[in-house]
């Protein structure tokens, strides 16, 4: 069974079709999915999502770009959500600099408070970062506790880069993208990476993998990423699926469907 690590179900482009989607999941081949949120109303969405459906978790976090939104009072509420129980991450959270909104100190701020309530309560973060690798590995350094476990989601970086967040023992989460034609630089990336530190990710409605490039994506789409990664690194799609389902528990602390005692017990 595939897992699937970043996805959006909360996002309106599912409203249509909604239920009837996630419930195809086991038939598809799809064992555990974990919806990410992004701000303060996909949080409640998304933990909405992971108490309808059994297979279905949740992070909950600001991504950068919507981290004007945080104040304290709402922090200290973003705090509370991480105790609820299908909530195993906190993301996604970090930079990106490719748009000018909100400047790089909003940005940088709560990627670090971010970053330090995961440590607190002890759970791994979904890390975005786009166009700002340096900050994002000058705030994990200052900030690192020696064991915090993380995935640096629809990595968009080089080799070098790469090497660095490995020094982090961080997971890469490799989507869509590394399907494309002229995604070059990503497959040297997966060829270079262990495959022990590859999850699995759509980042579901964005970046469709070929052959469904431009339409809405979804988890159903994973089997288009196993292909290619299994080509790249000479792999069967088998083995890059059961590897990635295990690489996926142990980043998120799930297995057999249930939230891990090792997390439960330290929050």
């Amino acid at each position: 069974m595939i897992f699937e690590t970043h996805a959006h179900y909360d996002d309106k482009a599912f409203d249509d079709d909604r239920d009837q989607l996630i419930k195809s999941f086991p038939e598809n081949g799809i064992g555990i999915a974990v919806n990410i949120s992004s701000d303060i109303a996909s949080v409640k969405k998304t933990i909405e999502l992971t108490k309808k459906y059994s297979y279905l978790y949740g992070a909950v976090g600001i991504h950068p770009s919507e981290t004007e939104e945080l104040t304290e009072d709402n922090f200290l509420w973003l705090k509370e959500q991480c105790f609820h129980e299908k909530i195993v991450a906190v993301g996604e959270i970090g930079l990106d600099y490719h748009w000018k909104d909100p400047e790089a100190a909003v940005q940088k701020k709560w990627f670090e408070r971010q970053l330090l309530l995961a440590q607190e309560i002890n759970l791994p973060i979904v890390i975005h970062s786009r166009e700002a690798a340096k900050d994002t590995l000058d705030i994990l350094k200052a900030v690192w506790n020696g064991k915090q476990r993380g995935v640096v989601h629809c990595f968009s970086y080089g080799k070098e880069i790469a090497a660095e967040f490995l020094k982090y023992d961080f997971y890469f989460g490799i989507g869509g993208v590394v399907t494309f034609p002229n995604a070059k630089k990503l497959k040297e990336v997966v060829d270079w990476l262990p495959i022990e530190k590859i999850v699995l990710e759509t980042d579901s409605p964005y970046l469709a993998p070929v052959p469904n490039r431009g339409k809405r994506n979804s988890s159903l789409n994973l089997p288009y990423i196993v292909e290619e990664i299994a080509r790249i690194k000479a792999m069967s799609c088998e083995d890059v699926t059961e590897i990635t389902r295990r690489n996926g528990e142990k980043l998120f602390g799930i297995k057999a469907g249930q939230v891990s005692s090792e997390n439960k017990n330290d929050r």
